[in-house]
This record gives C-alpha cells, structure tokens and sequence, in this order.
C-alpha cells in the first residue's frame, strides 16, 4: 500500500510540473501538464502541400524515424516510471500536418537554406493539442518546417514500449534571433572522413545550427581537391585517401542543405598557406623557414607572395574555382595572422615592393581588393577575420562578415567602423582551449587559449554587450569553432557536443539564458544525441542529470 501511495505521489508531482527539453528553446512557448500519448499508427502528413520537395519529405521520414527509435527515457528519478499513471489514461495523437502559409513558395529546404543571411526565414507555428486532435505546424518556408520538425521530435520519450510527452497543450510561435548560427571544424591540421563531417552535420541540425564554417585548407595540408587547382591536393594532402574530392564536396553540401545547413568554405589567404608551396614553391615566402617561430604562429612557416600579381591572379583564379563547388552566398578569405617578419626577410618580396614602389600594407590592400572583386563576380559575400579590419590597412566592401576571434574586446572597434558581426571569440567560443599545449619539447607549455571553455561560459556570454543600438544591427550571429591541433576522428564528438549546442540555443534565443534551467535540458540533447549515435559527453553524474539542481553549487 505504501509502495502504491508513493508511485501515486511520485506520477502527480511529475504532471504536477513537467519539464520541457527543447533546445533551443522556442522564443514564444506556452505548455501545460497533461500526458499525450503517440499513437502506433502516428504519421505526419504534407498532403496540403503541393509538390512538396524530396528533401522535406525525407526530413518528415528521419522525424518519424527519430521518434520511433530515440527510445529516450525522461531523465527523471526512474527514468518514467513514475510517468505511467498519467500516460495510461492519455489520448493519443495519430498525425501531425504541415503546411505552407498562404501564398508561401514552394522551395527546397536546400534552396532555403542557402539564400544569403538575411533572406532566410526559418520561423514556424506548432501546436499540439491535448485531446488527441491533430497536431498542426505552420510556416511560411520548408526551413521553418524543417525546425518545427526538429522542435516536434524533441517533445518525446518512451517506457516500456509506449512514446508520450508530460506537457500538452504546446504552443510554439518560434523564429531565432540571429541569422548566423554556426559552428567551424578545421580539417586541415588532422584529417576527417566525410562521415564524420555527415554525423557533425546531423548533430548541428539537431540544434538548429545552421552554417558550417569549413575551415578546409591551412599551413599543414590541402586536402580540398579543386578543378583546375588538383595538383594542390595531390601534392598538399597527408595521404592520397586524405582527400575531399569534387564528389565528397558536392555529397557534404547536398546533406548540409537538406537538413537546413549552408556550407561557409573557407580558403585562408594570403598566411596560413606555406602548403601551397608543395606544388608552387614560386609562390610562397619563407616557405619552412626556421625558426618557425619567428615566421610563422605555427608550424610550417610559409605564406604567400601577395606582391607578386602571378600570384594574386592564381590566387583569384583559385577562388573562382572554389567558390564555383559551394553554392552558398558566403565564403571566407581568412587574411588572419599575417607575419611581416616572413616578407623583410624575403629578397623577392622586397624587390617587388622596390620595382612598384608600393608598400607592403599598400601591396596587401591591391591583393585583398582582387580577391573581394573576384567573390563579388560571382556572388559571394566575403567573410574575413578581424586582423583585416583592426591590423591591416585594406580597402574591404561594405557587406563584407567580420569574425572577431582574437577577444569578444574586439567588437566593438569592428561594429564601430561599420561591419557586420559573427562573433567567434577564442575567449567564449574555441573548443579546443585547455588542452594542453600541443608544441612539441615545451613540458610546461598550455593551450595559449587556457583555460577550458565551458557551455556555461558560451552560454552566458552577450552578443550585444558594451555596443550602440547601431552597432547591435550589425551582430548577425556567432559559433562555437574547433581547431584541431590535438583532435581527429577519435575525440571529435566528445569535445565538441554537447558544448557547441550552448551557443545554438544563444544565438536562436538570445541573451540572458538561465544556466540553471538550461542544464537538464542540456542533459537531454546530450542522451539524445548519443541515442542517435553521436557520441557526445556526460555533463555531470547521472545521479545529478536525473535530479534537477540537486548538484548546484549551493544545492
């Protein structure tokens, strides 16, 4: 009798104050408490929509799939057991229906995901009521479906064969605050399967992160195989199998796009490019010139000769090439830690600014504004790193991306001379700080970027902090990043989720986020996550994840 009366406490306390798990957390929420099972005949249904694209069918097929094989138990004290009393006498709901506001055109989610930043709308409506009727999700884009879809599947569990959610009625109005929500992986210092790349991809939609900054190419290799350039590959990569190939390209862009996700390639220029220097030595200042150290913030030394106008027309001609594999409006030039010291050393380098009679900053700008001409030939919008806006005295186009890495400080001084923001501070956002130091014969080296950053710190930090009502316009958005000095396939997933997702639920819900009642819901991406096969980190003990605040600091 005892035992009854307690499961019977335990079952209204768990209806009593249901917990929702979404993340991000929708901008505009209503829940309340009452069980909602999902019937065994549940579909989702895109019959109002004509001629609706593959990829929104195929996203409908993966959230019925999800669903049906998350097999995630709530992460409470019995993990649902004591969910059974109100879920047995639940109704059941059989189908949700998607649709297009009136008059919507019908586009790919592909299509929508790729427009330029402020062109996408990924706002949806969802609705689940508690009586059983049909769950509705509205938007005016295949994007804003593809998120509600993701938010829909996020509202689920199961015990003992039967899948419920605790809190009907929803009511979801949903759209981010931020355009640019992002994450980067670098391939260049280690080498990542295209599968890899896949399951990354598949985890940021999970989050609603919706840019993949593909830091391909740098100093240690050039794995990305180019038309018309593939004798970079051939003689930059590691390994003849450590190649992207044309077809790896299009395969990673086509997955991106169809799980709402536009590919940002970055080809850093004119430094961090001694590889090139594998197939045009030519090209290539101080190219393994040692000390690195002094020419170089890593090892191999090497960067190109910008003064040089063979070089600034392969280079042109390179991006051309590039830009032309990635149908994407954005794409970075880089133009971060340029060494002054590599170009006094270099006799052609000096004899080039002697026989122009230009500077070398004068010589750098000529070769910069090839390369905005060039993107802007074929539609792109160049993205560069703050040293072009802060350091160097170059001519950039007004609607060229600013990535403030070196300190969130930094900001300000970027938003001041008028442009727009993504912020990517080694200070809040580089996953790989606290690692150690990766140097070699330095036993009491560090990461330079020390300590380890939490989500705590990347989700409390403010995007608007210390700026103008102007200047806050110009915040498109911003990423966690990955530098991979001491990462590869083997500790990809670990070191990257469930942190990552901190700043999705950021830049989608904006500032001010309670780290408190963000954590289980945190908990939850993280056991989804590894339910879907994405091998992402416990945060706490599970004894903690299934006791809300119980392991708070002054719990």
């Amino acid at each position: 009798m005892a035992r009854k009366l307690a499961l019977l406490v335990a079952a209204l306390v768990a209806v009593a104050s249901p917990a929702t798990a979404l993340w991000p957390q929708p901008r505009n929420i209503t829940t309340g408490s009452t069980a909602l099972r999902l019937s065994p005949g549940f579909t989702i249904s895109l019959s109002s929509i004509d001629g609706a694209p593959e990829d929104l069918v195929q996203a409908v097929t993966r959230t019925e799939s999800y669903i049906k094989t998350d097999k995630l138990g709530r992460l409470v004290v019995g993990r649902g057991s004591s969910d059974v009393a109100a879920y047995s006498r639940a109704k059941t709901l059989s189908q949700l229906t998607l649709s297009l506001s009136h008059g919507a055109k019908v586009q790919s989610i592909t299509t929508e995901a790729q427009k330029p930043l402020e062109e996408r709308d990924e706002a949806y409506t969802l609705t689940v009521p508690s009586d059983g009727s049909a769950a509705k999700l509205t938007a005016s884009s295949t994007l804003g479906l593809f998120h509600g879809l993701t938010t829909f599947g996020q509202l689920w569990y199961e015990n003992d064969g039967t899948i419920y959610t605790m809190t009907t009625p929803v009511d979801i109005e949903d759209s981010p605050a931020y355009p640019y929500r992002g994450f980067m992986l670098d391939t260049a210092r280690n080498f990542f399967p295209v599968s890899d790349i896949l399951r990354t991809l598949d985890a940021m939609s999970w989050v609603k992160i919706n840019t993949f900054h593909w830091h391909v190419v740098d100093s240690q290799s050039f794995p990305l195989e180019v038309p018309g350039f593939t004798d970079l590959a051939a003689k930059g990569a590691y390994d003849p199998t450590m190649v992207y190939t044309s077809a790896d390209v299009q395969n990673i862009v086509a997955y991106a796009g169809a799980r709402g996700i536009d590919v940002m390639v970055e080809i850093d220029t004119p430094g961090h490019t001694a590889v090139i220097s594998q197939a045009h030595p030519e090209f290539v200042a101080c190219a393994q010139a040692t000390p690195w150290s002094t020419f170089a913030n890593e090892p191999p030394a090497g960067q190109l000769r910008f003064a040089d106008p063979s070089v600034t027309q392969y280079t042109t001609e390179l991006l051309h090439a590039v830009a032309e594999m990635f149908p994407g409006t954005m794409l970075s030039t880089g133009g971060d830690e340029l060494n002054t010291n590599c170009y006094d050393a270099d006799a052609e380098t000096q004899s080039l600014l002697k026989s122009t009679g230009r500077t070398l900053e004068e010589a750098l700008d000529v070769f910069v504004q090839a390369e905005q001409k060039t993107l802007a030939s074929v539609g792109k919008t160049p993205v560069v790193w703050e040293e072009m806006v802060l350091v160097q005295n170059v001519t950039l186009s007004s609607d060229t991306l600013v990535l403030v890495w070196i300190s969130s400080d930094d900001v300000k001084a970027v938003a001041q001379k008028g442009f727009k923001v993504i912020h990517a501070a080694s200070n809040f956002f580089y996953l790989d700080c606290g690692g150690g130091g990766w140097v070699g014969d330095n036993p009491q080296g560090n990461s330079w970027c020390d300590p380890f950053k939490t989500w705590q710190l990347g989700y409390t930090f403010d995007p608007l902090a210390n700026l103008t009502t102007d200047e806050a316009k110009l915040v498109m958005g911003g990423q966690h990043l990955l530098w991979t000095e001491q990462s590869g396939p083997e500790n990809l997933d670990p070191i990257v989720w469930p942190r990552a997702a901190s700043s999705a639920e950021l830049f989608w819900s904006g500032a001010g986020g309670n780290v408190t009642s963000a954590l289980p819901r945190l908990h939850d991406v993280s056991f989804r996550m590894r339910q879907r096969g994405v091998n992402s980190i416990n945060l706490q003990p599970l004894w903690c994840a299934l006791r809300p605040d119980a392991c708070d600091l002054n719990a």
